[in-house]
Order: C-alpha cells, then sequence, then structure tokens
C-alpha cells in the first residue's frame, strides 16, 4: 500500500509539474494587442513582427518579446521660451503639444520607444518652428495671425523635423503669447492708442454720415411741408370760389339777397351779445340798424 501511495504522490507531482510547464509555455506564446497599442515583437532585440490590430496573437515561446507602445493621442506641455520679431521686438510663447506615434518601428529604433526622450526631441522641434515662425514676422503680424494661422504654420515646420523618429505632431499650438515686462506698457500703451485712433475715425465718418441724412431729412420735410402748404391754399381757393358759387347760385334774386343779408346781420348781432356788457351801439344807417328799426317799428 505503501508503494502504491508514493506512485501516486509522485504521479501527481508529475502531472503538476507538467500543467505548470505547460502554462508557462503557453503564456510566453500568447500575447495581446489592446486598443489604441502598438505591438513589437522582437527576437534577441530584433524586431521581426509588429501588430496594431487588437487581439491575440502567437509568438515563439522564450526566444521571442513583445513591448507594447500607447499610439493614442498624447498632450505634452512645452517651457515657455522668449522669441524675436522680425522687427526686433521679444516675446514670450508658451506652447502645447498633441502628439502621437505614427511608426513605431522607427519611434523604438531611434528613441528606444521611450515617451521621455520623445518629448525632448518634440521640445526642440516646437521651439527651432516657433522660434522660425515667429522671427519671420512682424510683431503686428504675429498678433494678428495668432489662432489657427499660427497654430498650422508651427505644426507644419515642427513635423519636418520631428517625423524621421516615428512622431506625428496633430497640434503645436500656443497658448499663450505674451511680451515681456519691460515692454509691455509701451506696447499696450500704442494698441490702446491706435484703436483709439480708429475708434476716432469711425465716429467723424458716422457724424458725417448722420450730418448728410438729417440734410437731405430736412430738405425732404421742407419740400413735403411747401407742397402741403401749396396743396391746402389751393384746395381752400378752389373751397371758396364754390362757397361763393353755391351762394351766388342759392342768393340769385333781390329777396332771396335781402334774406341773406338779413340771417347774416342776425348772426353778426348775436355773436355781439357775448359777455356780461348787453349794449350795442348802431349807426342809425347801418343794416342792422335798419332790421331792428324794422323789427321794433
Amino acid at each position: 500500500m505503501n508503494n502504491i501511495n508514493k506512485k501516486k504522490t509522485i504521479g501527481g507531482v508529475i502531472a503538476a509539474i507538467v500543467i505548470v510547464a505547460a502554462l508557462i509555455l503557453l503564456g510566453s506564446m500568447l500575447y495581446t494587442v489592446r486598443y489604441n497599442d502598438i505591438v513589437i515583437v522582437k527576437e534577441f532585440e530584433k524586431i521581426v513582427d509588429v501588430k496594431n490590430e487588437p487581439g491575440l496573437y502567437v509568438k515563439a515561446p522564450f526566444i521571442q518579446s513583445v513591448q507594447s507602445i500607447y499610439a493614442g493621442r498624447r498632450i505634452y506641455d512645452i517651457p515657455a521660451s522668449d522669441v524675436i520679431t522680425r522687427d526686433k521686438k521679444s516675446m514670450i510663447a508658451d506652447d502645447y503639444v498633441i502628439w502621437r506615434v505614427m511608426d513605431a518601428t522607427k519611434y523604438y529604433q531611434t528613441l528606444g520607444a521611450v515617451s521621455a526622450r520623445a518629448e525632448e526631441r518634440i521640445d526642440a522641434a516646437v521651439y527651432n518652428a516657433t522660434k522660425n515662425t515667429i522671427s519671420a514676422m512682424t510683431q503686428d503680424e504675429v498678433i494678428a495671425a495668432r489662432g489657427i494661422e499660427l497654430t498650422n504654420l508651427i505644426t507644419a515646420e515642427s513635423n519636418t523635423d520631428i517625423m524621421s523618429y516615428g512622431i506625428e505632431i496633430l497640434t503645436a499650438e500656443i497658448k499663450a503669447l505674451d511680451l515681456p515686462d519691460d515692454n509691455k506698457n509701451a506696447v499696450y500703451e500704442r494698441m490702446i492708442s491706435e484703436r483709439k485712433n480708429i475708434a476716432a475715425g469711425y465716429t467723424a465718418q458716422g457724424n458725417a454720415n448722420a450730418k448728410k441724412i438729417r440734410n437731405e431729412t430736412d430738405k425732404q420735410v421742407t419740400i413735403t411741408l411747401a407742397e402741403a402748404e401749396k396743396t391746402a391754399e389751393q384746395t381752400i381757393a378752389e373751397g371758396e370760389a364754390e362757397y361763393m358759387k353755391i351762394l351766388s347760385s342759392a342768393y340769385n334774386n333781390e329777396e332771396k339777397a335781402d334774406f341773406y343779408n338779413y340771417i347774416r346781420s342776425l348772426d353778426a348781432l348775436k355773436a355781439s351779445l357775448k359777455g356780461d356788457d348787453k349794449t350795442i351801439m348802431l349807426d342809425k344807417d347801418s343794416e342792422l340798424a335798419r332790421i331792428l328799426y324794422g323789427v321794433f317799428e
């Protein structure tokens, strides 16, 4: 029984060793490529394969090794630096960079796939691109080109130096472009003065246009009023003529004329009897006296 137990024990140990060895062998054969990763397969430090599609892969056990490289976007903040414009004005540029590994083989062969070494090269490339771009422009041109135009110029020139390392700079942008303290106030005062001059020009042009509009409006108002007065006078004259025509037609005999004069005289008398004083003094030969005399006689 003892021999049988010993044989079983030895058999179990051997089986366990075989299973562990198989697992170790399988683990050394399989490797995984994750999303946004590139895996380099090396054989005695020589690159024999590159995988960039996510999945499970097989390699030769023990003699081959793998190294994962992150291929997604990375951001690097470059220290601020002094640059000189074409008109010899000093400025301070503070850049940041978004970059990625474009060619894993070049990246490994030139930089050992070390991100710190990559950032050193990016720092130098972006600084040189920023310096060269700004030195070809005046300070006013630099300020006017801030934003997408300046970013595109610096990014394009940076990539001409850095792509040999298997790196692509997606964006090299100036997040802050400032002036040294010793000439900042002078530049600001000049900019304020220029803006004031522009504003004064706009104000003067606006006042001139407003005066022109007011003069034209006044002219049109005067013409309109004159035409309205002319039309009114013409209408009044026509109305009076029609009125006289109607009167002439209504009182075209002596009896009607006398009646008309009688009514007019009564209207005049009525109009004169307003207020507290009701005394009327008439000439005995007046039409009104004649009418009243005829009434009270």
